[in-house]
């Protein structure tokens, strides 16, 4: 099953998250939070199976001794975090994250295939207006005009 859809929350005191109900059983055997090396603006929330594997393939793609391997190690060993989801469905975000990603209460949770990303949702209005502008460049560009 993949993540789809879009929810507005607000972070509590704690900086807790409200996992949408629908996705939480993905979360069963582990959650993990991460930042994405392309995307500053946002907190991934991943399966954690399903971020080792990601992250393993990436590091996969490198020499094991090159200095790429490295920095990817390095890049997504200290920026990301194992959570738990508690009884009432939700998983504490770490500040660093917060404030590396400039969320403060107001969110947006939004499924993206394989996770779930977090966007303060003045940034999610920008950012969804020119992913809709790109998606119009690419579509063409692939053979697809429907």
């Amino acid at each position: 099953m993949a993540f789809r859809g879009s929810f507005e929350f607000t972070l509590d005191s704690k900086n807790r998250l409200t996992i949408p109900a629908k996705f939480r059983g993905r979360f069963a055997e582990g959650v993990t939070l991460a930042r994405m090396r392309d995307v500053g603006d946002c907190v991934s929330i991943w399966s954690t199976p399903e971020f080792d594997a990601y992250v393993e393939t990436l590091l996969s793609a490198c020499h094991p001794l090159s200095e790429e391997r490295e920095a990817l190690a390095r890049f997504y060993g200290a920026n990301s975090h194992d959570a738990e989801i508690d009884g009432a469905g939700r998983v504490i975000v770490p500040v660093r994250m917060l404030e590396g990603a400039r969320i403060a209460k107001d969110v947006v949770v939004n499924g993206v295939t394989n996770r779930l990303e977090v966007w303060s949702r003045d940034t999610w209005a920008r950012v969804n207006d020119e992913l809709t502008e790109k998606v119009r460049d690419i579509r063409p560009a692939l053979g697809n005009t429907a």
